[in-house]
């Protein structure tokens, strides 16, 4: 987490925005207004600064009637507000391993990571039914970060609004298909992953068959 754009950002208003809007897709005045229990014109204020300051811009969605709805998302800049857990030095040291020991050797490592990782999940997540170990995940990766949630209408599925690890996953793509292949073995059936990013948001979906 970036400590200057911390102290940049500075009123616990403008940081509670963020957050609000890093679970989203985004959201214009009056809905953040009303998550938040704050003034229509307060959080104006807040937003336009932010966007100002270079950590919201504003997405015009139309509507049946009238002028477009103005949205205020995240960009880029903001992702350096949450948690990481990888690093540079790790992206080097993968990059080193295949200099060495050739091109297969990041994904060796990587694998036996996420087999680690998955050993260390089985321990942790709890449930008898599929639903009941999903919500036990979720949990498991809130606390680490990922910004989880567990969503059930149209069908059962994990939402992540944030990845930890997502400059190690821009490096060594594959990852993505172990933490799917993680998934479907905690929660023993198939899932299928959906990612979507725009401007400085990040969403990304495990579809849950079951």
């Amino acid at each position: 987490m970036n400590q200057k754009l911390i102290t940049k950002i500075g009123k616990s208003q403008r940081l509670k925005i963020i957050n609000v809007l890093k679970r989203t897709q985004g959201l214009p005045v009056g809905e953040l207004a009303t998550k938040l229990q704050m003034s229509y014109m307060g959080v104006k204020q807040h937003c336009i600064s932010l966007q100002a300051e270079g950590f919201l811009d504003v997405l015009r969605r139309p509507v049946p009637l009238g002028r477009p709805e103005m949205l205020y998302r995240l960009t880029e800049q903001a992702h350096e507000l949450f948690p990481a857990t990888s690093n540079q030095t790790t992206i080097e040291l993968l990059h080193a391993a295949s200099k060495l020991y050739g091109p297969s050797a990041p994904e060796k490592l990587l694998f036996q990571t996420f087999q680690q990782k998955t050993e260390e999940y089985l321990r942790k997540v709890k449930g008898e039914t599929l639903a009941e170990k999903a919500k036990s995940l979720v949990r498991i990766r809130e606390a680490e970060g990922y910004m989880s949630e567990l969503e059930s209408e149209g069908g059962m599925r994990i939402v992540e609004h944030h990845s930890p690890i997502r400059d190690l996953v821009q490096a060594f793509p594959i990852i993505n298909r172990f933490e799917t292949e993680l998934f479907q073995r905690l929660l023993r059936t198939s899932v299928r992953r959906e990612e979507k990013t725009a401007s400085g948001l990040y969403c990304c979906i495990y579809h849950i068959d079951g």
